[in-house]
This record gives structure tokens, sequence and C-alpha cells, in this order.
């Protein structure tokens, strides 16, 4: 009977073992699931910080790219305005040779000059105005126009020999040149009071 009771009482004790380590184990799994929904709020947490550091980086990318691209744009937009402008030294410097050549032409075409202006000359003369016509350079067209500061340069103001004549250009002294459309050099000019 002793024998009886020990082993009732071991079976006893193994049911409350397993009694208790049956609720260790339903208490430990309660709190995992505690700890697996405080975990998942972290997680959640974590992961719209992600995204939205993900959407920040896009944004500062595109910006990135937009820039560069902006900037390459901009070089190369400098970069051909510096080579049309390039020659603006070396015309220049050729455009007395110009002037000489039109008053030349316009001294022999006088019927009362006895000077000629020989066809070879003449053939100069065309070549040299059409490269640097091809070159962009372009005279401008000044008498009878009215007078822009921005163009013309007034040496001096006239009676105006018609009343259509005031405040515009009455004779043309030396002329100006535009190199791709911008001033090389401004057109003297007389005005009309």
């Amino acid at each position: 009977m002793e024998e009886n009771k020990k082993e009732q009482i071991e079976q006893e004790e193994s049911t409350k073992t397993v009694e208790e380590m049956e609720e260790t184990v339903a208490s430990s799994g309660k709190e995992e699931n505690q700890q697996n929904a405080e975990d998942n709020i972290p997680q959640e947490d974590e992961l719209s910080k992600l995204k939205k550091d993900n959407s920040e980086l896009k944004d500062k990318f595109l910006r990135l790219a937009a820039e560069f691209d902006n900037y390459k744009k901009r070089t190369l937009k400098e970069k051909i305005e510096m080579m049309k402008t390039a020659a603006t030294d070396t015309v220049s410097a050729l455009l007395p040779v110009l002037d000489d050549f039109d008053r030349a032409k316009k001294n022999a075409d006088d019927e009362n000059s006895a000077e000629n202006f020989s066809e070879g000359v003449s053939l100069v003369y065309q070549k040299l105005y059409n490269v640097l016509k091809q070159k962009g350079l372009e005279p401008m067209d000044t008498n009878g126009q009215p007078f822009d500061p921005e163009y013309h340069e007034a040496i001096t103001e006239i009676p105006a020999p018609t009343n259509e004549l005031k405040g515009k250009v009455v004779d043309t002294v030396e002329k100006g040149y535009l190199l791709n459309e911008k001033i090389i050099r401004h057109a003297k000019v007389v005005v009309g009071k």
C-alpha cells in the first residue's frame, strides 16, 4: 500500500507537473502572441519609415538627375554660343577692310570718277563679302529707319529734309554690322530733327 501511495503521489506530482508545463506553455504562447503583436507594430513603423526614406531618395535622385540634365544643356548652349561668337574679333578686324572696299566701289561707280573697279578686285570683294556672310555677318539697314540707340550711334543731328525723316536716320556715315544677330559694330548715323 505504501508503494501504491507513493505511486499515486508520484502520479499526482507528474500530473501536476504536466499541467504546470501545459500552463507554462500556454502562458508563454500568450506572451509570444503578445510579443509578436508588439513586434508587428515596430515592423509596420519600420516599413512605413523605409517607404518614406525610399520616396525621399527617389525624389532626391530625380532632382539631381534634372539638375544634371539642365547643367548639360546650359553648358552645351554656352559652348555653341561661344563658337558662334569666337570669330567676333577676327571679323571686327576685317570690317575696316570691308569699309574700304565699299568706299572704293562707290567711288568707282561714280560717273565722274577716273578710277575703275577692275573685275578681279570686284570678284575679290564679292568673295570676301560672301565668306563673311556665311559666317553670320550682316550689314544693318539704317537709312530711313527710326533712330534706335540700341543699334545706332548718332554723330550729329541735321534739319530733316522732309517731315517723314524727323527722328529717323538721314545718312549713314559708317555701316553697322551684326554677327549671328548680335551687334559687333553700331552704325554711325546722321539723324533728322
